[in-house]
């Protein structure tokens, strides 16, 4: 497998040398957006026709569910937008924006959550769920779980239910899928926060 600090966790569903093709797009930036933080970019893949095949089918082989237990696909923002749509639109599902507070013209639900220095909020049109949606929430990383967790809060307040989670990376020790223990969850690749 591939030689950099980054595992492979659902990318088994697929071949080792596409795993590795993977992986290797994933680019690691020293010190962003502070010193002693290593960003994990996945840009390189969308930005790459293989690449962007590879994840959308890696996904839909790591699924955490049967496609058939969820009706519509949530990305939460700003990077699970980017792969929400295409895994949607391949699977013939509906796409969910989950926004940060502020970000939506319509009415909206909001379910605020702790941060390290603070609080925040994610938002859904109040239209946006019907009672009884099965909603897969999908993005790009779990590091601690509490946007995904406040995501997940908000659909079922609003009479949806989780079917579960699917990430493109999970940082390790931080807990987040831990912390989402009640839900399928699935990560592609894993890697140290």
């Amino acid at each position: 497998m591939a030689t950099s600090d980054i595992s492979v966790k659902a990318l088994k569903h697929i071949d080792s040398e596409d795993a590795d093709y993977l992986i290797s797009l994933v680019r690691s930036i020293p010190d962003f957006p502070k010193a002693g933080i290593l960003f994990r970019d996945f840009m390189p893949v969308l930005a790459d026709a293989r690449g962007l095949k590879l994840l959308i089918d890696a996904l839909i082989a790591a699924l955490p569910v049967a496609a058939d237990e969820f009706d519509v696909v949530a990305g939460l923002e700003a990077r699970g937008f980017l792969i929400g749509p295409a895994l949607a639109a391949r699977l013939g599902k509906g796409f969910l924006v989950v926004r940060k507070a502020g970000k939506l013209p319509p009415e909206t639900v909001s379910e605020e959550y702790t941060l390290e220095y603070g609080k925040a909020a994610v938002e859904v049109e109040t239209t946006a769920i019907k009672s009884g949606d099965r909603v897969l929430i999908v993005d790009d990383l779990i590091a601690t779980g509490g946007t995904a967790k406040a995501a997940a809060d908000l659909i079922e307040r609003c009479q949806g239910t989780v079917a579960g989670f699917s990430f493109v990376m999970e940082l390790s020790g931080l807990e987040g899928v831990e912390n989402l223990s009640q839900y399928p969850c699935s990560a592609l690749m894993i890697m140290p926060a």
